[in-house]
């Protein structure tokens, strides 16, 4: 090991050395004091499959740009199906496939390959691997590694919306809030046990992360496809967090959404109730849930509409392997007697 406070050498490793400590003796340069002009909000948004966290994040981006935000709304599901309505029905080219298609061709990715707008709204999807060919976690890890290289942290949105597939369980899929990635988390869910669950996993993983020292919270539900049966809201109530907003199951919303269309206007008539979301979302801070165990989450449903009243029965060996096998009583091989 080379000691750098010996005196016996005064050539470059010398220099070298007290150039360090002349690094060292420098006073560190103050605080800054300047009033902060911008900074970006970067929100998870979570719910299982199906929800509506697409519909929801692509009238909420819609009507946050019309509000003068800046927004970027960026697909992390393999799907690849969360700009689907904001582009009226197109796909969006992934970032996945767009940079393998540009690395073969010994070309660099640029931001106008990944990244598309509409009326003030900037959209694009990360996408991930073919249908059993590949882990969807990893692929959203290489495509915010992309996003580095393209200069992502400098690009000065008020607003990035992140649109994450229902599980948490998977390192790519919890990334936000494992490496503090975002902010806040939001989860979409409805009336139902399962999108309860998943919100309450949600929770779960918020909380896990800022035990380790993260900083990621929950800011609150949105409850799409809302029957008023209040489960959602009691399972919000539980958890400690807000409701942002309640979605109502209607037709006309269900009709205009599977048509591509965007409701999220502010002539539309249900214009105030995303400018409203868009306001909570804004303004919502990053509470630290306290997540229910499964018995408090089935206790918050009628026991007749999630099965409580069943028993658990014990299995014999009998009944797996049947009555002969039960007899048996090793599975020592025996051999004939005559050889």
């Amino acid at each position: 090991m080379i000691d750098l406070r010996s005196n016996s050498d005064s050539g470059p490793l010398q220099q070298m050395a007290e150039k360090l400590r002349e690094e060292a003796a420098e006073a560190p340069p103050p605080p800054a004091t300047e009033e902060v002009t911008k900074e970006t909000q970067i929100i998870a948004i979570y719910g299982k499959g199906g929800i509506g966290k697409s519909f929801t994040l692509s009238n909420l981006s819609y009507m946050m740009a019309q509000q003068g935000k800046k927004v970027l709304l960026i697909g992390c599901d393999p799907k690849s199906d969360t700009t689907s309505l904001l582009f009226g029905g197109k796909a969006c080219p992934t970032i996945i496939d767009t940079s393998a298609k540009k690395k073969l061709a010994g070309d660099q990715v640029t931001i106008g390959d990944v990244c598309f707008k509409r009326d003030g709204v900037f959209a694009m999807e990360l996408g991930g691997p073919e249908v059993g060919r590949g882990c969807g976690g990893r692929g959203i890890i290489h495509g915010f590694e992309t996003l580095e290289k393209l200069g992502f942290n400098d690009w000065g949105f008020d607003y990035v919306l992140l649109d994450f597939l229902g599980d948490v369980v998977c390192g790519g899929c919890g990334l936000p809030s494992a490496r503090d990635m975002c902010q806040k988390v939001i989860v979409v869910c409805s009336n139902d046990l399962q999108s309860l669950y998943v919100a309450n996993n949600v929770c779960s993983a918020a909380q896990y992360f800022r035990k380790l020292g993260g900083h990621v919270g929950v800011a609150g539900a949105v409850i799409n496809k809302d029957d008023g049966t209040g489960e959602a809201r009691a399972v919000a109530d539980k958890v400690g967090i807000p409701v942002l907003a309640a979605i109502p199951a209607d037709d006309d919303i269900r009709r205009k959404s599977a048509k591509y269309e965007i409701i999220g206007r502010p002539e539309s008539p249900w214009g105030s109730l995303f400018a409203e979301l868009a306001d909570n979302v804004a303004t919502a801070p990053p509470l630290g849930p306290a997540p229910l165990d499964q018995d408090q989450l089935l206790g918050l449903f009628d026991g007749s509409d999630v099965g409580r009243d069943v028993v658990l029965e014990p299995a014999t060996l009998e009944d797996v392997a049947g009555p002969q096998q039960a007899r048996r009583k090793s599975l020592e091989v025996i051999y004939d007697r005559g050889v």
